[in-house]
């Protein structure tokens, strides 16, 4: 488990199979979508889906148990808001701050301060902003000797900064970052405050606080094996991605911005580091659960980070 509940809308795929034989298993896919009141589909082509997307880019879908005219379906998936402005952060995100114990959210009540963290000295103290946080973030920071604190996505920056963490850290999450308007203004009063590091939606909501844009990819990077470069080391990490929208680092005007990684499939941006101020952040997913872990070592250049921080 990643999440609290599953986040995707719906689930596609060619041939079901009810039968399920992990030692890990309590009940098969079906039982677990409705358990979760999330609609599933068998016995599609979705081959053919795969390369109309290939060629038309990503689009709006729908599915639908009770309209079955397809003129009708067709109509009603256009008046669907489209993904380009639609701040889906807010819709995801948790609505009250927590710890993360045995993979279960343990609230904690307003308000925030920093007596909080109580293994100061001993870790090192992360406020995390949920924007669509995966677990597995929680469980490598913690791994690398963070005390987490997960926040909501509208935690303004006085709350932060009261909180007095040692990091802060910008998760990745669904959607367009630009209209995530509320946020970026958190971050810009939050750089240089505190080391920051951003994954995915966070690394795209850091270029734009840096005065960065972002803009929208046709078919977006999906899956597990996108060849990124380091370029401080020229070494190649094998990544998982999943994102739709990327930063254009040319519109950046701080030329203390410089590109820290790159996608040797087409050249987008892929991480960002600033000369002056202590922020990283990526496009794809060191956090990936299963694998690639090529990155995970950023988790530790985070706390590094963190280490040598003066003020």
């Amino acid at each position: 488990m990643e999440s609290s509940r599953i986040q995707a809308s719906a689930l596609i795929v060619r041939e079901y199979q009810d039968d399920y034989s992990n030692w890990n298993a309590d009940m098969s896919l079906a039982d677990y979508l409705k358990a979760s009141n999330v609609m599933g589909i068998d016995e599609l082509d979705t081959r053919a889906l795969t390369l109309h997307l290939r060629n038309r880019g990503a689009m709006r879908g729908i599915i639908s148990t009770d309209i079955t005219n397809p003129d009708a379906l067709v109509a009603k998936a256009k008046n669907l808001p489209s993904m380009e402005g639609c701040d889906l952060a807010s819709a995801v995100t948790t609505e009250k701050a927590y710890r993360l114990v045995k993979d279960i959210p343990i609230f904690i009540q307003e308000p925030l301060s920093n007596d909080l963290f109580t293994a100061r000295g001993e870790k090192k103290s992360v406020v995390a902003f949920d924007f669509g946080i995966k677990f597995n973030i929680i469980r490598l920071l913690e791994a690398s000797g963070c005390e987490v604190i997960v926040v909501p996505a509208t935690t303004p920056a006085d709350v932060v900064k009261a909180m007095n963490p040692d990091g802060i850290f910008l998760s990745n999450g669904p959607g367009d970052p630009e209209p995530v308007i509320y946020a970026v203004e958190t971050v810009k009063a939050l750089i240089g405050f505190r080391p920051i590091f951003g994954i995915c939606l966070g690394h795209q909501i850091m270029s734009i606080a840096l005065g960065g844009q972002t803009y929208k990819l046709k078919f977006g990077h999906r899956g597990g094996n996108q060849p990124v470069q380091n370029k401080v080391t020229n070494k190649v990490e094998i990544t998982s991605q999943n994102h739709g929208f990327a930063a254009d680092m040319e519109s950046l005007s701080d030329s203390d911005v410089e590109i820290s990684h790159i996608n040797l499939n087409d050249g987008t941006v892929e991480g960002l580091r600033h000369r002056v101020h202590p922020v990283l952040s990526v496009q794809y997913h060191p956090e990936a659960s299963p694998g690639p872990n090529d990155a995970q070592y950023l988790f530790d250049e985070f706390v590094s980070m963190m280490e040598h921080f003066t003020g």
